[in-house]
């Protein structure tokens, strides 16, 4: 009896989504919690697990097809690796490297077959360090980590450029037409969004890091001796400083809903983080009650789920004041664009060394620029240009975020 492969159920805030990635072809053998296809939504990528062992049947809903929640992918049947045809089993076998006798496909977790795959390493290879001998993600990390550090047999080809960034040979007058991807076509419909119907503007500052970067110099290696690897960063002081701003400046953390405006007691603070599908924004929940150490973290894990893709629907909804970092890819300058229904963002960018007038004499600072983008109809410009400058000065002297002045 054929069993149904399904999507995922959508939260209310995502209408649909898109067939992504099939990782299997019709006839194949696939394995209970086996990857199966990535459904791309306006925000994440879901993956779609098998639910029992079988062959992939008829696929129903091709790449680039628009599914609803819990609508019908495709199918399983009944059977195994033996209920594969014989013909394509062959091939495969000649392909790969000889087992010895009585060896068996080693227990490994759906992410780690999966990563192993794309690295071309064979998981029957791979030590696994899990429960029961089972592979983990981690161990194949490893083996792709070792993969890499052998002395390669030839120079390494470039890697291809991305579908949607394709590179052309100098003199070639060729097209390439690729569609947009959901999460980009998302973010083009909410800056325009913002545009249209805010009457957004931004105020400008400069804040001298000279201090906080004294502070994580002389004690980075302690804090992540402490706080089991976790490294400081510049990231965990600005979040730290705009909490106890929105605390002090409640409308800049506020909202407009119809004609009311919702003044949240809480501070979730959305942190910009880029990926290889654009530029996400998870959300860190109750950022006023962190820690230096816990908003580090918190960075981190983003950081990579958002490289692997794995961003929970969750972990991307909400938030109540947004934080983006240009300056890590060395912009001097920019006006952030407010993510509705948010009322303010904060643009941070590089740290410069500018001569400064200090007391009286010239000397040689770390400078960033700061920029604030607000929406005029919940906050005055009083309020925005204030608020930035109490950022400014908590940064400039890291203890008042100690002292609470």
């Amino acid at each position: 009896m054929a069993i149904e492969i399904k999507a995922p159920t959508f939260p209310e805030s995502v209408a649909d989504g898109t067939v992504a990635t099939w990782h299997k072809k019709p006839g194949d053998a696939v394995k209970r919690d086996e990857l199966i296809v990535d459904i791309e939504t306006d925000k994440v990528v879901l993956e779609v697990l098998a639910t029992a062992d079988g062959v992939l049947g008829a696929i129903v809903k091709n790449e680039g097809d628009t599914v609803l929640s819990d609508e019908v992918l495709g199918s399983i049947g009944e059977g195994g690796a033996a209920a594969a045809p014989a013909a394509a089993a062959a091939p495969a076998a000649a392909a790969a490297a000889p087992a010895e006798a009585g060896e068996e496909d080693p227990v490994a977790a759906p992410a780690a077959r999966k990563l192993a795959e794309e690295n071309g390493i064979n998981i029957a290879s791979v030590a696994g360090t899990g429960k029961g001998g089972r592979v983990t993600k981690e161990d194949v990390v490893a083996a792709v980590t070792a993969k890499k550090a052998a002395p390669a047999a030839a120079p390494a080809k470039p890697a291809a450029p991305a579908a949607s960034a394709p590179v052309f040979a100098a003199g070639e007058r060729v097209e390439k037409r690729v569609p947009m991807t959901r999460l980009r076509a998302k973010v083009a419909e909410r800056l325009v969004e913002a545009q249209s119907n805010m009457a957004m503007l931004t105020t400008f500052n400069e804040v001298d890091m000279t201090e906080v970067m004294a502070l994580r110099s002389k004690y980075k290696d302690l804090f992540e001796k402490s706080h089991n690897g976790v490294r400081l960063g510049f990231m965990s002081f600005f979040v730290k400083a705009a909490t106890e701003a929105l605390k002090r400046f409640p409308a800049v953390n506020a909202s407009i809903d119809g004609a009311d405006i919702v003044y949240h007691g809480y501070a979730d603070v959305g942190v910009a983080v880029s990926s290889d599908r654009g530029l996400v924004v998870p959300v860190l929940r109750n950022a006023e009650l962190m820690s230096l150490a816990e908003i580090e973290g918190g960075i981190a894990t983003f950081g990579k789920k958002a490289r692997d893709g794995k961003l929970s629907m969750e972990e991307m909804t909400g938030g109540t004041f947004t934080i983006t970092n240009g300056g890590t890819f060395g912009s001097m300058m920019s006006t952030p664009i407010v993510n509705p229904p948010q009322a303010a963002i904060l643009g941070m960018h590089n740290i410069i060394q500018r001569p400064m007038a200090i007391n009286g004499q010239v000397v040689i600072r770390p400078m960033m620029y700061l920029a604030l983008s607000y929406d005029h109809r919940l906050i005055d410009g009083k309020e925005a240009v204030t608020f930035l400058v109490t950022i400014k000065n908590l940064l400039e002297d890291p203890a008042r975020l100690l002292l609470d002045i």
